[in-house]
């Protein structure tokens, strides 16, 4: 290699890191901005969880739970079709709810099934440990399935939040329908 092209390459590395560094001061790819962004995610899942009175769990909890061979039921709230099938955290059965607030029971959003399906499906335990998921952090199908086993009186309701994208982001194995 010549020696001005050995002279041109520190050169041009150091062009290439300032001009980063400047894109990010003038609002380019602003860590700051993304941290809004953050922070109103976080904040309205609080409020929901806060809302609907029910416990979070994490990917790392209920991978332990799992693990453990712990009691609990996992209910999957997405499309059977679209998402169910394709792949859902293994052991969870599929139940269907509304993406918006569910103030009360329309069947319609429910994939045609009633309140006394959905209390089917969770049983008579109302001890036993219920972890309601969705597709991610912003999705709330999760929020009105598990705002729902608390009205029907269940007392250990988890949302899973990170839902099935957390779970595959943390590479962990799913189970799929043929």
């Amino acid at each position: 290699m010549s020696r001005n092209k050995l002279i041109m390459l520190p050169l041009l590395l150091l062009f290439l890191l300032a001009t980063a560094g400047s894109a990010m001061a003038f609002g380019f790819g602003n860590k700051f901005e993304a941290e809004v962004k953050t922070e109103q995610s976080a904040v309205k899942l609080v409020r929901e969880v806060q809302r609907g009175g029910y416990a979070v769990v994490t990917t790392a909890e209920l991978k332990k739970w799992q693990d453990e061979g712990k009691d609990m039921l996992i209910v999957d709230t997405m499309p059977f079709a679209d998402s169910y099938k394709k792949g859902h955290v293994p052991g969870a059965v599929q139940f269907l709810f509304p993406i918006p607030d569910m103030t009360s029971w329309d069947s319609k959003e429910t994939d045609g099934k009633s309140e006394q399906d959905f209390a089917a499906l969770l049983g008579p335990d109302k001890e036993r440990t219920i972890v309601i998921y969705c597709g991610f952090v912003k999705c709330t199908r999760s929020h009105n399935g598990a705002v729902w086993a608390k009205k029907l009186g269940y007392k250990n309701v988890y949302r899973y939040p990170g839902g099935i994208f957390a779970w595959k982001g943390a590479d962990l194995p799913v189970e799929t329908v043929d």
